[in-house]
């Protein structure tokens, strides 16, 4: 199984509970850059590792993360 997440990064809060909730480990905040509401966004680090739980986009309070699976 193959899975794709995407982050409506501009608006992403960078309040990082997606972070902690990712049971692989590779949700994480993206230090370097910022959207254009002056956070940091998340986003993931290998999308090879996602397994598809979903877990970050349901405890996304925005909405803004979508989880597919091929």
């Amino acid at each position: 199984m193959e899975a794709k997440v995407t982050f409506n990064v501009d608006r992403c809060k960078g309040c990082g509970l997606c972070v902690t909730v990712c049971p692989k480990g590779i949700v994480a905040l993206k230090m370097t850059e910022t959207n254009r509401k002056g956070y940091h966004p998340a986003g993931v680090t290998d999308m090879s590792k996602c397994v598809a739980c979903a877990s970050c986009a349901k405890i996304c309070p925005d909405s803004i993360i979508t989880v597919e699976k091929f």
